[in-house]
């Protein structure tokens, strides 16, 4: 197996470099799907929801430089959730002006002040599936199929460590170890993708 390379620097201090096109690559693989699927779920359609996700993103890229992101205060996926969430009463509000003539609109109002935790929900859900698809990717070809398998079939599949070690012709302690060692790697690559 490959050494695990050094932590690279925050991806979100990297971004701050406009030319750093691997961190915005990065960013976008990993969050634009999440925006994407929010917008739909929320009634837009495919075109709207991907304006709408190409709106949040150039969002992002204007108030990356000046963000200083305490943790503290709370994880940047609930920022940008928020951001979202704001981009999406925007384009509510636009829609309903342009449709009915009037800025005054409750209903928007009502989604500017209350993110239902609902949406929160699905979005730290879609969020957690991008990150672990994205590493999964990225460590994938370091390991043996051998490995892979029995990791895959015991932690995402859930058969038992005795059913693997059977099927793939290895010790029930492999499997397990095969599990550990998989598990640790792509932790690591999770934490590395994440701001």
């Amino acid at each position: 197996m490959a050494e695990v390379p050094p932590t690279r620097p925050s991806l979100l201090v990297r971004m701050r470099d406009a030319h750093d096109q691997q961190a915005w690559a990065d960013f976008v693989r990993l969050y634009a799907p999440a925006i994407y699927r929010f917008a739909r779920r929320k009634g837009l359609q495919d075109a709207d929801a991907s304006d709408l996700t190409q709106e949040v993103l150039r969002s992002v890229a204007g108030s990356i430089g000046q963000l200083d992101f305490d943790p503290r205060q709370g994880m940047f996926r609930g920022w940008l959730f928020t951001l979202a969430h704001r981009r999406l009463c925007d384009w509510f509000d636009s829609r309903q002006r342009r449709e009915r003539g009037s800025g005054d609109s409750a209903m928007v109002q009502l989604l500017y002040d209350q993110p239902e935790r609902a949406d929160q929900k699905h979005w730290e859900e879609d969020l957690e599936r991008e990150a672990f698809a994205r590493a999964a990717e990225k460590i994938r070809p370091i390991f043996s199929e051998t490995t892979w398998q029995a990791f895959w079939q015991t932690a995402i599949e859930g058969k038992s460590g005795k059913d693997v070690a059977q099927e793939l012709g290895l010790s029930v302690g492999a499997v397990y170890l095969a599990k550990s060692r998989v598990m640790v790697r792509l932790k690591a690559q999770v934490a590395e993708l994440e701001p």
